[in-house]
């Protein structure tokens, strides 16, 4: 049985993000390397803030995303203050429990996410068993880290990776 419809009605029912929270991103984030936006995309960004709130349990504006290529792979990262010990324990679990998910080939909380199929998905689904999910803490949250020896596991793992980085705007390294 999917949650899903659940969660989005939970996440509808969200009050639109504060602008002071949208002032704390701007401590968390380089937006002088963002490009401009338009009013609509500013809402669905917002949207997809308040979304990801839902699902990881920790405010988006106030933690930093990285989403890594490797030539084998990449990584997730997820981070807040260190000093935040509840947040980071809320993290940590939030990315053990994605590891596990995928590796089973459960991708519905990035689909909940951005209210879309997000790129590469599918053939992280079908070839799951070719790719390896393992969590790992670090001092503020943790990261996922994924390998695979497939060609075009990586590729799909790349393109969902990508998908992530620009719709976060987070950092992150490409191949």
């Amino acid at each position: 049985m999917s949650h899903r419809p659940l969660a989005i009605a939970v996440a509808l029912m969200l009050p639109a993000v504060p602008l002071q929270a949208q002032d704390r991103a701007a401590s968390h984030h380089d937006h002088a390397a963002m490009p401009a936006h338009d009013s609509l995309s500013d809402t669905s960004y917002a949207a997809m803030q308040a979304r990801g709130r839902t699902a990881m349990g920790v405010d988006q504006y106030s933690s930093a995303h990285r989403f890594d290529a490797a030539p084998d792979g990449g990584t997730i990262e997820l981070q807040r203050d260190p000093a935040d010990s509840a947040g980071v324990a809320v993290i940590r679990g939030h990315l053990d429990s994605i590891a596990r998910k995928f590796a089973a080939g459960d991708f519905e909380v990035p689909g909940f996410v951005h209210a879309a199929d997000v790129p590469g998905t599918a053939v992280m689904q079908a070839r799951r068993a070719r790719i390896s999910y393992r969590f790992e803490p670090l001092p503020g949250g943790g990261r996922v880290v994924i390998r695979t020896r497939d060609a075009g596991a990586v590729r799909a793992i790349h393109a969902f990776l990508a998908f992530q980085r620009a719709e976060h705007h987070a950092a992150g390294t490409r191949l």
